[in-house]
């Protein structure tokens, strides 16, 4: 039998790459250039029999800003958010805020009325109120049992 010698601060590293790698893997919209993890609005989505509710985080921002296009299958928002500092002379400005363009496409469980679709963005958070297509509503599927 062979003895190996055990190194702990090596064993640490080792530990530390593969927490970084998969912490990489959790976080794909990660900007190489500066470190930053890139701006995705937070989504909630909630199902009745007659529509979906999608709910979206974005703060900061204003309602002419976002662009929301709809499909019978999905969701695509994207907007822009600018940055309003002044740089003074002086001294030194730092921000911890995320500015640059977002885009997010959400895939809807089932397909809706594109055309009839109701928003509202107030304080911060998105509602899009959309309406299932009839061809959903009313479908009945037959269970085989086995």
């Amino acid at each position: 039998m062979t003895l190996i010698r055990w190194e702990p601060l090596r064993e640490m590293d080792s530990l530390q790459r593969e927490m970084n790698r998969l912490f990489d893997s959790l976080t794909p919209t990660v900007d190489r250039t500066s470190n930053a993890v890139a701006f995705v609005p937070l989504a909630e989505m909630h199902e009745t029999p007659d529509a979906i509710h999608l709910k979206l985080e974005i703060p900061g921002m204003e309602s002419e800003d976002l662009d929301v296009q709809v499909t019978a299958e999905a969701v695509a928002i994207s907007g822009e958010r600018r940055s309003e500092t002044q740089a003074s002379e002086k001294g030194l400005t730092r921000s911890e805020f995320r500015y640059g363009s977002f885009r997010r496409v959400i895939p809807l469980p089932t397909r809706i009325q594109n055309d009839n679709v109701q928003a509202e963005y107030k304080n911060g958070v998105l509602n899009l109120n959309l309406p299932k297509a009839e061809v959903e509503k009313n479908r009945v599927v037959k269970v085989q049992i086995g």
